[in-house]
């Protein structure tokens, strides 16, 4: 693991157990993510992150809404995984970034508790993961 990534998890743990963001942290989440932290506080800010949380099984994705005009909304697990062109392009292909504005905005939301929570059956999780 770089230690970037080492960095950056260290921040996201402070951040998840006090479910708080402080000034520090968000200076130091905004110089390893740059214009993409920007943006995913962009979209945290605009409750543009939802949970969608299977049941009975506890499983999740979150949808997260784009900045474009056209408002797109993209599945993602903000981890590993996002169906969006950013991460396939800058992320996978040229390393130019550790992950997208929709990962971070859906790892920003849950460590603030800002989601948007939606329960689904399990049945109807494996529906739109079938479709990614």
């Amino acid at each position: 693991m770089s230690s970037s990534r080492l960095v950056a998890e260290t921040v996201w743990k402070q951040v998840e157990s006090t479910g708080l963001v402080t000034d520090e942290q968000l200076s130091i989440l905004n110089f390893l993510f740059g214009k993409n932290f920007e943006r995913a506080t962009r979209i945290v800010d605009q409750r543009g992150v939802k949970r969608i949380s299977g049941q009975p099984s506890g499983r999740s994705i979150f949808q997260v809404v784009g900045e474009s005009r056209r408002k797109e909304e993209h599945f993602c697990f903000p981890l590993h995984f996002c169906a969006c062109y950013s991460f396939f392009y800058d992320t996978v292909n040229r390393g130019e970034q550790l992950c997208c504005k929709h990962q971070l905005a859906a790892r920003l939301a849950t460590s603030l508790g800002a989601c948007i929570e939606v329960k689904v059956s399990d049945d109807e999780l494996a529906l739109l993961l079938s479709k990614l």
